[in-house]
């Protein structure tokens, strides 16, 4: 039997995530009728005049005709954008959530070997975890309605309501989003910890998988606007007559990127090195503890703190440094990805 220092990384190695959200749909509604009627929210297109506000070029500032002269010029832009209808003063965002097992099971290994050692460590974790901290951050993810992002800030009231859609059973908890804070996960409430259970028992394998559905109510006010996913414009060209802001719908429902949703279940890193900055609270997990809109990651190879360092060593039963370094590694694992090591320098 070969060391378990001697044991070479798969090349090709892939895990299916295991939590996998729907789309999320946008509905309007009012507060005291929020759970008997809502209507779906449509994209409307604008067409607007802006100001010239991008920073310009040294010469354009040292000349105040030149200056003037491009302030002049119309900044014609065509938007989506989305909003509540005058008499309504809600929001709900739907959303369907399925949890599934067998994250001790790579989707594509091609070392036997490797795959043995990975087996047993996963194994072991379960057995002495049950995944019972990853799923109370999980928990604590959807009672706050962290998924609402930017509809989150300056919502006077937020409900979530989550129920066990799993045929035969009858199981719902409602929460008051507000009172969870997003900046920890020091939640004790007896609802919380309750989702957390069946989420813990369906990645451990204890049942096939665990099947949510997620409404969540936030009162931003009469006719406020609202924020659905923006699409990535790939072919801006040249043409004035495009829209510059694109909104994603489904089937002309306003809707939120399954993928945006995902991002904020899975934020419960909270063991990153702090690097002596100030605490910016839990980021997503990824492998390099990446924070796009920061520019910055968290989790770097120099620091041994990113996934591939600390996988490596988990996968080939190597004791780690600590029970953080294990919940981090299990996190991405259950977030999915293709971590094979290439051949190529």
């Amino acid at each position: 039997m070969a060391k378990k220092d001697t044991i070479a990384t798969a090349s090709v190695l892939a895990f299916e995530k295991k939590l996998v959200p729907s789309d999320g749909r946008f509905y309007g509604t009012t507060w005291d009728k929020r759970t008997e009627q809502a209507i779906p929210l449509k994209l409307l297109e604008k067409s607007v005049r802006g100001t010239i506000s991008n920073r310009l070029k040294k010469a354009l500032q040292d000349d105040p005709m030149k200056l003037d002269a491009e302030v002049e010029k119309p900044n014609l832009q065509t938007v989506d954008s989305c909003a509540l209808g005058s008499d309504q003063d809600t929001l709900k965002l739907s959303f369907t959530l399925k949890i599934l097992s067998g994250v001790e099971k790579p989707s594509a290994c091609n070392s036997a070997e490797f795959n043995a050692g990975y087996a047993n460590a996963a194994k072991t974790y379960i057995d002495s975890e049950g995944f019972n901290e990853l799923a109370k951050r999980y928990a604590v993810n959807i009672a706050n309605a962290r998924f609402l992002w930017r509809n989150r800030v300056g919502a006077e009231r937020i409900e979530v309501v989550v129920t066990v859609k799993n045929q035969g059973e009858q199981q719902s908890w409602t929460f008051d989003a507000k009172a969870v804070s997003i900046k920890h996960f020091d939640h004790n409430q007896a609802d919380i910890a309750a989702l957390a259970a069946k989420i813990a028992a369906a990645l451990a394998g204890n049942s096939e998988f665990l099947l949510l559905e997620i409404n969540a109510y936030a009162q931003a006010g009469l006719a406020q606007d609202v924020y659905p996913s923006e699409e990535l414009v790939l072919d801006k060209g040249n043409s004035k007559s495009k829209k510059s802001k694109i909104l994603y719908h489904i089937d002309g429902i306003a809707g939120m990127h399954s993928q945006k949703i995902g991002n904020a279940l899975r934020t419960i890193d909270t063991w990153y090195p702090e690097h002596g900055e100030a605490d910016i609270g839990p980021i997503a997990i990824e492998p390099y503890g990446a924070v796009t809109n920061l520019g910055k990651a968290y989790r770097t190879p120099k620091d041994k703190a990113d996934f591939y360092t600390l996988f490596d060593r988990f996968a080939r039963g190597e004791t780690l440094s600590g029970k953080n370094d294990e919940h981090y590694v299990m996190a991405v694992l259950v977030r999915g990805g293709v971590f094979g090591e290439s051949g190529k320098d």
